[in-house]
């Protein structure tokens, strides 16, 4: 039996169906050739009650994914956040991480998808740290992966596409099978690109730094880091760096919608600081905490009540 996290209901094609009975069929063309979108997205308890992370801008991206592929979702933006509350509420679930999956079905075959149903399912289900309780305090020990993240102009990099990360899915298998928590890709010149599904941060001589988008996804966590930092006063560089100066930043760490804001100790056995949560680190962290806890009202349109 499967110890995978699990709800009553998922929301697909405009109806509420019992988790069990949220099926597809073996020749759904997105399976065979893995042209489907998603999004990930987090609901979190708050003192005004449950609230979903940048609800709204989740649901835009995820349509950015669907322009960029030529996919026509046949449902709009506010249909589809108002479906992500109805699904939580359904589910009464406090705590939960979303996932809207868009998927092309099994009317035609072939590579040439044009004429394919498209349909969508929002799923929702419990699930603490993607990396572990711990490694948000005491960081993860990461290693740069044999496998290169993709070139921008041969798989676009800025689309949430499900086929795209059978990259990432060998990139962790490698690094875990090798004993460490997560895997670091290089762009192909070389230079540091993100995580197997976050963006990567380093701190050097005081200075945040982090790699252009380019050939990175743009991260929502990343952009509220970025936020968070201006507003604390941290300066900010978006730029290439390579391996080896991470190697000697004074801090790292990823972030993403499951990784949150996850220090990393080291990069290929090499300690990274002193090997625990640096202070920008820190600051960060709490300030992102704090926020998603409903604890800023500065932040406040950030979070969309459940």
């Amino acid at each position: 039996m499967s110890d995978a996290p699990r709800s009553e209901k998922i929301w697909m094609d405009g109806e509420l169906v019992d988790w069990d009975k949220a099926n597809v069929h073996v020749l759904t063309h997105t399976l065979h050739y893995g042209l489907g979108l998603f999004e990930g997205i987090r609901c979190y308890k708050t003192d005004k009650g449950s609230a979903v992370f940048r609800l709204e801008d989740h649901t835009k991206r995820l349509f950015d994914s669907a322009k960029i592929t030529g996919i026509k979702i046949p449902f709009s933006q506010d249909q589809i956040s108002e479906a992500v509350i109805q699904t939580i509420r359904v589910n009464k679930l406090e705590e939960c991480y979303i996932r809207p999956l868009v998927f092309l079905g099994d009317n035609k075959r072939g590579l040439n998808c044009n004429g394919v149903n498209v349909h969508l399912a929002i799923a929702v289900w419990p699930w603490g740290a993607y990396l572990g309780e711990e490694a948000l305090s005491k960081g993860i020990r990461v290693k740069v992966s044999s496998f290169t993240r993709h070139h921008e102009n041969i798989f676009m990099t800025k689309a949430k596409i499900c086929g795209a990360y059978v990259n990432s899915i060998m990139a962790k298998l490698e690094a875990v099978n090798m004993g460490y928590d997560e895997a670091l890709l290089l762009d192909p010149s070389g230079h540091v690109a993100e995580g197997s599904g976050e963006n990567v941060f380093i701190v050097r001589h005081g200075k945040l730094k982090t790699p252009p988008l380019t050939s990175v996804l743009e991260g929502l966590t990343r952009d509220a880091a970025l936020k968070i930092a201006a507003d604390q006063g941290i300066e900010i560089e978006e730029q290439y760096f390579s391996r080896d100066e991470m190697y000697i930043a004074e801090e790292a760490f990823f972030t993403g919608t499951a990784a949150e804001l996850t220090p990393i100790s080291s990069l290929d056995d090499r300690i990274i600081g002193d090997g625990g949560m640096g202070p920008i680190t820190k600051t960060l962290q709490a300030a992102l905490f704090e926020i998603i806890r409903g604890k800023n009202p500065k932040y406040s349109g950030w979070l969309s009540l459940v």
